[in-house]
């Protein structure tokens, strides 16, 4: 005799739903964790990718031994380009490093701002000053003139390749002049101003002799400083002649015989041969979006309420 089947039990309906039910809930819970866990890891890939971005995690990370410090000093010195806060914020992390044997910064700049420059300059010194141990050289790629010239002669030595071209010691305030062009095309300038001199060196007008004589003069006065700091960082080894200060440049070879320089060399050479530390560790401080948008912005500001903006003065 075959068993008599067996009856499901009662409500059996119900605990299969259940069952549906409760494994649905787990499944649920488990893409929610899965869809957390996902999150979790985007955001903290975006937030690195920003802590990157913002300049603030150093990817050389912590030295831990002794070791040439590396700071670029790349085009135009200028607030909103090399300025003087990022080129600044390098030197004082190489310098407070105690692991820095000595500091090379490398120029490559046709020049630039006579004040960023010239703060570049004061915080070399004062650093130089505090860490008497620690030296500072200047090696030249391709161009160190002007503001890029006045930076390096707070280095303890400038060593530069024997085609660098080096020098330009002057400066200089350059613009336009437009009145031939709007009298041809019958265009009328009408300038109000409040206070008889804001019109200064204004390209719509015509050149006011006395607003010309004082800005000679103003330049005058920054090219006595300019010379001031070379001679005083160059010292004796400076070999002046009549030219030496009227805005000509020279190869790195012979930048070397009139003592604006010390010798040929390059950034390996130098920490190698020089420094006795072949180990370089590159302190560039990247300026942050931020930092660069702001800076910006603040050049916009200063040309909207300042007659330089027709007419800077620069370095260069």
């Amino acid at each position: 005799m075959s068993e008599p089947e067996k009856t499901p039990p009662a409500n059996w309906e119900r605990d299969v739903l259940e069952k549906l039910a409760l494994s649905a809930v787990q499944e649920q819970r488990r893409s929610r964790h899965w869809s957390i866990l996902f999150k979790t890891l985007g955001f903290l890939y975006l937030f690195i990718v920003l802590f990157l971005a913002a300049g603030w995690f150093r990817s050389d990370g912590v030295s831990i031994k002794a070791h040439t410090a590396l700071i670029d000093l790349q085009g135009v010195i200028a607030s909103d380009q090399a300025s003087a806060d990022s080129v600044i914020g390098s030197l004082q992390g190489a310098f407070e490093d105690k692991k820095t044997k000595g500091v090379i910064l490398r120029i490559n700049s046709p020049g630039g701002s006579p004040v960023q420059a010239g703060q570049i300059y004061d915080e070399i010194k004062r650093l130089r000053a505090l860490h008497p141990k620690t030296p500072l050289y200047a090696v030249v790629d391709d161009i160190c003139a002007s503001g890029g010239y006045y930076v390096a002669a707070g280095a303890d030595k400038i060593f530069v390749d024997k085609a660098s071209i080096v020098g330009s010691i002057g400066v200089l305030m350059d613009g336009f002049g437009f009145t031939q062009t709007m009298q041809k095309l019958g265009v009328e300038r009408r300038l109000l101003t409040a206070g008889e001199n804001k019109g200064f060196l204004d390209p719509f007008s015509p050149v006011d002799p006395k607003h010309e004589a004082f800005a000679k003069q103003m330049l005058e006065e920054i090219h006595a400083q300019f010379i001031g700091v070379v001679r005083e960082g160059r010292g004796k080894r400076l070999k002046e002649t009549p030219e030496m200060f009227s805005g000509l440049v020279w190869s790195g070879e012979k930048s070397i015989q009139l003592g604006l320089a010390d010798g040929l060399g390059s950034v390996e050479s130098v920490a190698r041969d020089v420094i006795k530390a072949e180990d370089i560790v590159d302190y560039t401080r990247e300026e942050s979006l931020f930092e660069r948008l702001a800076g910006r912005l603040g050049a916009t500001m200063a040309k909207a309420w300042s007659p330089f903006d027709k007419a800077g003065v620069s370095l260069r």
